[in-house]
C-alpha cells in the first residue's frame, strides 16, 4: 500500500493540526463562556466575539491564497468548527467562510468579506424554491449569495431584517431576494451550480464538525455531573443506566469525528471520488446530537432542563443547528441519489467501439 492510499484510510491529526485545535479551544474557552452564550441569545450574535475571532485569522485562513487568504484545508476548518460548536459560539463563522469561499471561487470577493469586516451568508437549503429564504445568518449578513435558476447571485439590502426567534440561538431571519437593493449575477450555468453545491457540502461538513464538538461537550457536562452525585453510597456514573448511555455518546462522537475528517480529506484531495461523505457526516450527527444532549439533560434530572443549566443550552442548539439548513431528510436523499448514480455507472457495461472495416 503506497503512502497516498494509506492516508485515505488514516485520518489522525498532524502536530500542526493538534496545535491549531488547541489554540482555538483555548480561545473559545477564554472568550466564550456560557454567560456569553446566554447574553447573545436575543440577537444570536456577539459582535465583540466576532471581531476577536476575526483577529485570530479564522476568516482569512479559510480562503485560498489567490483571494487574499491563507489557503487552509477543509480538515483545518473542521477543527475550528468543532471548537466553535463545543463552546456554542454565537458567531456565524461557518456561514461566512462557506459563502466567502464560494464568492472567491466564482469571482473576486471584496476585502471586507475576506477580513470579516462585513458578514457574508448563503442559502444552505438543498432546494432553491424561490420566494423568501430562511437564512441562519440572515439577520446580520451584509452580503447574501443565493441560487436563482441557473444563476448564482449576490444580493445586498438597505437594512437587516429582524431576527427570528429560534431554538438554535442563531441570527436567523427571512430574506426576500425581491427586496434586494443591489443584485449581481456572479456566475451562471452548470459550473456555477456545481460550485454552489460544493458550498452546500462544505456548509454541512463544517456544521457536522460543530455538532460533533457540541455533542462531546454535552457528554462532558453529563459525565462531570455523574461523578459528583451518589446513590446508595456509589457515584451514579457507576450505574449501567448512566454509564452505558454515556459510552454510547462517546462512540457517536468518535464516529462522527472520523467521518467528518474523512469527508474533509476527500473534499480536499479527491472531491469527485466520494462526494456523499460530507452529507453522510451531517446526517449522522444531526440525528445523534439531539439524542446525546437529551441524555445529558436526563442525567442531571430536573436541573438539566432548567433554563439556567448549561445542558439545556446545548439541548436546544443540538436540535436547532441540525435544522438550520432545512430538513436533514433532504440531505439523506442526496446521499441516496449520489450512491445510486455511482452504482449504476459502475454496473453499466462499456460498449467497445466497432472496429474499422478491413479494406478489401
Amino acid at each position: 500500500m503506497d503512502r497516498h492510499e494509506l492516508r485515505r484510510l488514516d485520518y489522525s491529526l498532524s502536530q500542526d493540526h493538534t496545535d491549531l485545535q488547541c489554540a482555538y479551544r483555548d480561545f473559545f474557552t477564554i472568550t466564550c463562556g456560557i454567560e456569553t452564550v446566554r447574553a447573545a441569545e436575543p440577537s444570536g450574535f456577539d459582535n465583540d466575539l466576532w471581531e476577536r475571532l476575526c483577529a485570530t485569522g479564522a476568516i482569512t485562513m479559510a480562503l485560498p491564497e489567490t483571494a487574499g487568504g491563507d489557503g487552509a484545508t477543509l480538515v483545518d476548518l473542521t477543527l475550528v468548527a468543532e471548537e466553535a460548536g463545543r463552546a456554542l459560539a454565537p458567531v456565524p463563522w461557518i456561514d461566512h467562510v462557506v459563502a466567502a469561499r464560494l464568492w472567491a471561487a466564482l469571482g473576486v470577493a471584496p476585502t471586507e468579506t475576506v477580513t470579516g469586516a462585513q458578514i457574508c451568508a448563503l442559502d444552505p437549503h438543498q432546494d432553491a424554491n424561490g420566494g423568501a429564504l430562511l437564512l441562519p445568518a440572515g439577520a446580520i449578513a451584509d452580503h447574501v449569495i443565493v441560487r436563482d435558476g441557473y444563476d448564482v447571485v449576490h444580493l445586498r439590502f438597505d437594512s437587516h431584517p429582524a431576527t427570528l426567534d429560534n431554538i438554535g440561538g442563531l441570527p436567523m431571519a427571512w430574506v426576500d431576494p425581491a427586496l434586494a437593493s443591489k443584485r449581481h449575477v456572479l456566475a451562471s450555468g452548470p459550473d456555477a451550480l456545481a460550485a454552489y453545491q460544493r458550498a452546500l457540502d462544505e456548509w454541512r461538513l463544517l456544521t457536522a464538525a460543530a455538532l460533533t464538538g457540541l455533542t462531546e461537550a454535552t457528554m462532558t457536562i453529563a459525565a462531570d455531573f455523574a461523578k459528583t452525585r451518589h446513590t446508595l453510597g456509589v457515584p451514579i456514573a457507576s450505574l449501567q443506566a448512566i454509564s452505558h448511555p454515556l459510552a454510547d455518546i462517546a462512540i457517536a462522537v468518535g464516529g462522527a469525528r472520523n467521518l467528518t475528517r474523512r469527508a474533509a480529506w476527500f473534499a480536499d484531495n479527491e472531491p469527485d471520488e466520494r462526494p456523499e461523505l460530507a452529507s453522510c457526516a451531517f446526517v449522522f450527527i444531526a440525528g445523534e446530537a439531539p439524542r446525546a444532549a437529551s441524555m445529558a439533560a436526563h442525567v442531571q434530572g430536573g436541573l438539566g432542563v432548567s433554563a439556567e443549566a448549561a445542558a439545556s443550552a446545548y439541548l436546544v442548539r443540538a436540535r436547532g443547528w441540525a435544522l438550520a439548513g432545512g430538513d436533514p431528510a433532504r440531505t439523506a436523499q442526496r446521499i441516496s441519489d449520489l450512491v445510486a448514480e455511482r452504482e449504476h455507472t459502475a454496473r453499466t457495461p462499456t460498449v467497445a467501439p466497432l472496429a474499422d472495416p478491413i479494406p478489401v
